[in-house]
């Protein structure tokens, strides 16, 4: 071998990350930046409208971020793979493709569930259903401070009666209605945002490097990138890769074809059955970018998922066929037994305190660097050095709290409701990084835990509706930024410099897609009525009632703390403790408390057969066919998922086009 030959071969060596094995290769330029702006715009822009005004498939809904993981494909497969062939100086290097992918990530967790079309009907729905059966004009309204919804907001009002039933001829959208509200929300926004991120950039290096977490919604776009291969895209070279993609595409193409010729055959992918007559329907979803995803995880982990899910879901069948259900009113969301939501509220507790006690020499390093005595290069690698995000998390923290007691929240339930909140943000986190499960919910929310524990007399009428209004970011959102800061910083071990100027990057995809998703939100509910858009986002069932009316309900019943619950949630965290402590005692425990902790939430309810599937799958290709033909079949799961989110693209496109919407192929 020449002596350029050992130089080049011992350069790449250098230039891989020590864990991930992944080459780090280019910077974090201004252009890579720039075109997350516009990726971010664009996902803000279309996202809310693919479902608002086409009414098609629902994008950006979930950690999977559909439409983000398209327009990645489109770039990696489309323009740069043409620029690395013709003029490869000009083209993205893999740290610039991983920093726009991770704007548009960023701008997922606002433009739909994250944000946008829950702060809408959050601060209009009640003075708009108002009406003398649900009392809200009388008993709600009145609890509410007039800065945290638009100007001129009342029963009636033209506001909200044009906005849910659309314009008269000659009007104007009041945009300057919504601007003080908009700025009032921003602080508790921006600091729970950069909260977030603060969080994620203290743990990332314990998750990636220490504990080395599967991270399984990374792995498709790290191979777009060509994070293993240099910069090359090789994946799209595999036929098994191609061969994944069209069996997605084709099962999405019936689907659509049967949506504008009914003679065409649909696949049914959900079938549901009725195990108990009235009491018990077992569904068998088979979601194809599930099963891609959990291919990529532990085979602890995908069977934990569905064993514990059967099994609450048989718990539940005797619960209800024994009319055993204790009236607890926890709220909606979650768990569909009250005493599970305690349960499972006690494991994700558990779940982050067990993880902060491993933890504890990296949290041990960070504290060293806070202080100024620790090395200052054990952070070069993240977009905050550990004394930024630690004292940014702390300032965000203190913006937080008074934030929610100019709201209205009592100073007793601040610091509890703050506490949950990060708790199931956190917890859900590692549950998407470890598990794969992309439409992942928390067994309980901050408002109604909280109100639980501490009881409504506690709270008081004002605080807990104060509790609700934070239904804009602390309900059932199936995305957040969290997870996708956790997701992103994941992939940065392939940047070589410019890491902090991701931080920035960050903050620009959150705001202009919030700009882009709400000015769409917005104009497609002034000029065709926001009741006939998404109905669970502006129905009179959905989001613009559901925490009020729970909020009233409460204050009527004025319950306190229930004892039964304090018993149950700690009973949920005990079983998690012994779970995790055998899977770390006993050689092949079968079990991963993760399940555990997720087994009891209704989306679980719904996708436990892929999860199924995909553990029977897997087990089966390692049995019989080892390491080798489990690689070597890998490339076909991920191509069941770009294949599947490629074709909602396409028919948002054809629906567009042909004036014939509400064609949806995919929903989790």
């Amino acid at each position: 071998m020449s002596a350029v030959s050992r130089e080049t071969l011992a350069t790449r060596a250098e230039n891989r990350h020590p864990i991930t094995g992944e080459y780090r290769k280019g910077v974090i330029t201004v252009r890579s930046l720039v075109l997350g702006t516009l990726g971010a715009l664009a996902v803000g822009y279309l996202a809310p409208y693919s479902i608002h005004v086409i009414h098609g498939s629902w994008m950006e809904l979930d950690f999977s971020a559909p439409m983000s993981l398209f327009f990645f494909f489109f770039l990696c497969a489309g323009p740069n793979l043409l620029l690395m062939k013709l003029r490869r100086s000009l083209a993205l290097t893999p740290a610039e493709l991983v920093a726009i992918y991770g704007m548009m990530l960023m701008a997922s967790a606002i433009v739909t569930m994250g944000l946008t079309s829950q702060i809408i009907p959050v601060i209009t729905g009640p003075a708009y259903y108002a009406s003398p059966e649900n009392r809200f004009e009388t008993e709600l309204l009145p609890y509410i401070k007039p800065w945290l919804m638009p100007r001129g907001t009342a029963p009636q009002s033209p506001l909200v009666t044009y906005l849910y039933e659309g314009l008269p001829p000659g009007q104007r959208i009041p945009w300057g209605a919504y601007l003080p509200a908009l700025l009032a929300w921003a602080p508790l926004l921006m600091a729970v945002y950069v909260a977030m991120i603060c969080f994620m950039v203290l743990l990332r290096k314990q998750w990636v490097e220490n504990e080395r977490l599967a991270y399984p919604l990374t792995f498709l776009p790290l191979e777009l990138a060509g994070a293993r291969s240099g910069g090359w895209p090789l994946i799209l070279k595999q036929p098994m890769f191609w061969g994944g993609f069209l069996l997605a595409a084709g099962l999405a193409t019936m689907t659509g074809l049967h949506a504008y010729f009914p003679t065409v055959p649909a696949p049914n992918l959900a079938p549901k059955f009725e195990a108990v007559k009235n009491i018990w329907w077992v569904w068998f979803r088979m979601s194809l970018p599930m099963i891609g995803f959990f291919y990529l995880v532990n085979l602890d982990v995908s069977f934990s998922l569905w064993f514990f899910n059967l099994i609450f879901q048989i718990l539940s069948m005797i619960i209800k066929l024994l009319k055993l259900t204790p009236h607890e009113n926890v709220g909606p969301f979650g768990a569909n037994v009250d005493l599970f939501k305690y349960l499972g509220s006690g494991a994700f507790i558990a779940l982050l305190v067990s993880g902060l006690w491993v933890a504890r020499p990296h949290l041990r390093v960070i504290w060293d660097r806070v202080r100024g005595v620790g090395d200052p290069r054990v952070d070069r690698e993240e977009i905050l050095s550990y004394p930024t995000a630690f004292w940014l998390l702390v300032v965000c923290l203190i913006v937080i709290t008074i934030w929610l007691q100019a709201s209205g929240m009592p100073a007793v339930a601040i610091p509890v409701f703050i506490v949950l909140a990060f708790v199931f943000f956190l917890g859900l986190t590692r549950v998407v990084v470890e598990s794969g499960m992309a439409e992942a919910v928390a067994p309980s929310i901050a408002p109604g835990m909280t109100a639980a524990l501490l009881g409504t007399p506690a709270l008081g009428q004002g605080g807990m509706i104060a509790m609700v209004m934070n239904y804009v970011w602390a309900s059932d959102i199936r995305t957040f930024v969290m997870a996708s800061a956790a997701n992103t910083l994941r992939m940065t071990t392939v940047v070589e410099k410019g890491h902090r100027r991701l931080f920035a990057g960050f903050l620009v995809a959150i705001l202009v897609s919030f700009a882009a998703s709400f000015y769409v939100t917005l104009s497609a509910g002034y000029n065709s009525g926001a009741a006939t858009m998404a109905a669970w986002f502006f129905g009179a069932e959905g989001v613009p009632t559901i925490g009020y009316k729970w909020a009233l309900a409460r204050v009527a019943e004025n319950a306190g703390p229930s004892r039964l619950g304090w018993i149950t949630l700690l009973t949920g965290a005990g079983l998690y403790l012994l779970l995790a402590t055998a899977r770390f005692r006993f050689v092949n425990w079968p079990f991963h408390p993760i399940g555990f902790a997720l087994a009891q939430t209704w989306i679980m309810d719904a996708i436990w057969f892929s999860p199924f599937l995909t553990w029977l799958l897997k087990s089966t290709i390692l049995r019989y066919g080892g390491m080798r033909t489990y690689v070597y079949i890998r490339p076909f799961f991920l191509g069941l998922v770009i294949g599947q989110f490629s074709l909602n693209v396409l028919w948002l496109l054809v629906d567009k086009l042909t004036g014939h919407p509400g064609t949806s192929l995919f929903w989790i």
